[in-house]
């Protein structure tokens, strides 16, 4: 089981999936957890997300961590499939909770809402082929998966 979990292809285009969504996701849990990139850090996000959206804490946690500690964990391909479940459900959760309502497009122009989904879109589709294929080349996980039997 664990060699199926860390398996992967020799692939670059999984590479270039892998690290380009860990640095895209990376500013955005560099401000929930240390404030960076003009963020609130972590207790104004725990406090912001489960008091004035009514996530609980725990998930809250999961979030900072994910978007944080699992787009370094993408860049890297160190469990690559359990950080791009956490980028796919991170974007899932702000598609439906926030996104949804404000149509499909970004707000480029200033004249919606809010900000569309298409972005949190186009991450869950990178994060589900990374959940199917894994890291691809250069991914720790392919040195992991040598080791395990």
């Amino acid at each position: 089981m664990l060699k199926k979990f860390f398996s992967t292809q020799d692939s670059v285009a999984l590479l270039v999936v892998r690290v380009m969504l860990g640095v895209v996701m990376w500013p955005h849990g560099a401000q929930k957890a240390l404030g960076l990139f003009g963020g609130g850090g972590f207790a104004a996000t725990m406090k912001g997300m489960s008091q004035g959206m009514g996530i609980p804490s725990f998930l809250v946690f999961l979030v900072i961590t994910s978007e944080f500690l699992g787009s370094l964990g993408l860049v890297l391909g160190v469990a690559t499939r359990l950080c791009a479940l956490g980028t796919f459900s991170v974007m899932l959760g702000a598609i439906f909770m926030v996104h949804l309502p404000n149509g499909f497009f970004m707000n480029w122009f200033g004249n919606q809402a809010g900000e569309g989904f298409e972005y949190h879109l186009l991450a869950v589709g990178m994060a589900f082929a990374l959940m199917i294929a894994g890291g691809g080349r250069w991914a720790v996980d392919r040195f992991i998966s040598d080791l395990v039997e």
